[in-house]
């Protein structure tokens, strides 16, 4: 293993920025020797593989078979000057020449909704090209437990599914290799992060367990994989790293994030927060890290909001409201995702929204809109915008098409929308609240909160404050950490020793179920009210 750390040819290990300002010493799996061997006699019959052991005295040589059956004729074919391939000990091929200056891997980001691709020079740590595209399964579902629903009533959806999975991984595969100009055979390695269920179902396993009480996945980690396990058209013996999983609803798209924000190593009081359906929180007092997971319901991605949609053209993403504006029209500012007439509203906008609605006074502490009088007399330029729809429930008028427009045909946030969000961030602050406790640590003593997911890298930190979606910090301690599922992946890649770490999470990080505490309720109730 020392041989892979710290490779006897690499006198001053390069560094490659990844995760959130972390360096990595480059220092990959991978690994390629150049050797050119001196020509076997009646005198010297040693065999092929022996010969070559010999002249790669810093590495083990444990052949798999596709390097064993390419051995004899690339080396007869060349001279006997060929490269070594190696991948953690295993020889994975004999190639012509002198290959070392080209090895390449691909690091995963395996979302629900989107699926994220890397190609990476392993020589200098940095990406050739990146591809993303929509998760193949959504046709079944655009969260987990539709997925898990599907397989339980379908015996035939579980294949589907895992055909769906694979087929995403090797058309990101086909499309970042093209981009890059890489040939397949030149990828040697992937990495992929991806929570429970989506892991589960690429492997084909039954992921019924993880979505009924009392949630249990089939194991943690993984053995060890070949990327054609998966369906990814890559060198024959390239290998699969999965991340291990903390729970079935902590996985490895989080151990991953961990991994990449630096929560083990970093000596400060830190909160990890991944927003979405299902929120994964990690708190980490520079000694101990405690982990848990919040049910927090669809509507940071605009599902059960009367106007939400996902984060796409027309999708209100930022709103700023001026309540001594000089008319109505100026008072609302609106940030539009593609600069286009607003559609509806994305999860950053609900949650700008509401913030920004609590701190005009338009919505009272218990997250109730107030009275057309209320608003009158406090907000006059704001107050023609509070509305009814349906059956009279009230709603806070956002854009209207045209000026004379019914409520119904405008983008509004009603009185239900803001009970949603109210139920999703109060799900997720009893989550780390009860985190804080367990390790005795108050919110003040937090000194970096990490919003994490494509979701948290939107997220107005002074709006999350505002609601109480996070600790009532100053706003600079509050940072976007972007997609550290992706960045975990690719440090596995590009780190041997990074790899270790992760899987020393398992056991450093203590998971923490919030399902079966007798006081859940009543703390998820007391979460519930707007900070004052």
């Amino acid at each position: 293993n020392m041989a892979l750390e710290v490779p006897p040819l690499v006198t001053r290990p390069k560094a490659s920025t990844v995760g959130v300002g972390r360096q990595v010493i480059l220092r990959p799996g991978v690994q390629k020797r150049y050797v050119e061997l001196t020509e076997p006699t009646l005198a010297d019959q040693r065999t092929d593989l022996q010969r070559l052991r010999d002249a790669v005295e810093d590495l083990t040589l444990n052949p798999d078979l596709h390097a064993l059956r390419r051995l004899p004729k690339v080396l007869r074919d060349n001279d006997f000057k060929v490269t070594a391939v190696v991948v953690d000990e295993v020889l994975v091929d004999v190639e012509p020449g002198d290959t070392t200056g080209t090895r390449h891997a691909i690091a995963y980001d395996l979302g629900t909704t989107t699926v994220v691709a890397t190609l990476l020079d392993l020589e200098t740590g940095t990406p050739v090209s990146v591809a993303s595209m929509l998760n193949k399964q959504q046709p079944f579902g655009g969260d987990v437990i539709t997925r898990i629903s599907a397989t339980m009533m379908d015996p035939d959806a579980l294949g589907r599914l895992t055909l769906l999975a694979r087929q995403t991984l090797a058309e990101l595969a086909q499309e970042v290799l093209a981009e890059g100009g890489v040939p397949p055979e030149s990828v040697y390695e992937v990495a992929l992060a991806g929570n429970a269920t989506m892991t589960a179902l690429l492997l084909g396993i039954d992921p019924e367990p993880l979505g009924v009480a009392p949630f249990i996945q089939v194991s943690a980690d993984w053995p060890v994989l070949h990327a054609s396990d998966l369906g990814i058209d890559v060198h024959p013996g390239a290998r699969a790293t999965i991340f291990p999983a903390l729970g079935a609803y902590v996985g490895g798209d989080i151990v991953a994030g961990m991994l990449a924000s630096g929560l083990d190593r970093d000596k400060r009081v830190r909160l990890f927060i991944d927003v979405g359906t299902n929120c994964e929180i990690a708190l980490s007092d520079g000694e101990r890290i405690v982990t848990t997971a919040a049910p927090a319901g669809p509507a940071f991605e605009g599902g059960a909001i009367r106007c939400g949609m996902r984060a796409a053209d027309g999708a209100i993403e930022v709103i700023t409201l001026d309540a001594s504006a000089a008319s109505d029209e100026d008072a609302v500012t609106l940030g539009v995702i593609g600069d286009v007439e607003p559609r509806g509203i994305c999860g950053s906008g609900l949650v700008d929204a509401v913030s920004e609605l609590v701190r005009v006074g338009l919505l009272d502490e218990s997250g109730r809109l107030v009275t057309h009088e209320a608003a009158a007399a406090s907000v006059p330029v704001l107050a023609g915008r509070l509305s009814t729809v349906g059956d009279g429930e009230r709603v806070f008028v956002l854009h209207r098409p045209t000026p004379d427009a019914p409520t119904a045909e405008c983008v509004y946030l009603s009185q239900r929308d803001v009970r949603e969000l109210q139920f999703a961030k109060a799900a997720i602050s009893t989550g780390w609240t009860l985190l804080l406790e367990e390790l005795g640590v108050t919110a003040r003593e937090v000194q970096q909160v990490l919003l994490a997911g494509s979701f948290g890298s939107y997220l107005s930190p002074a709006s999350a404050v505002r609601i109480g979606l996070v600790p009532r910090l100053p706003v600079l301690r509050i940072v976007s950490a972007g997609n550290v599922a992706g960045e975990g992946a690719k440090m596995v890649l590009l780190s041997a020793r990074e790899r270790t770490g992760a899987e020393a999470l398992l056991q450093e990080v203590a998971y923490v179920e919030l399902s079966d505490r007798p006081d859940l309720n009543d703390r998820f109730i007391d979460q519930l009210a707007f900070p004052v």
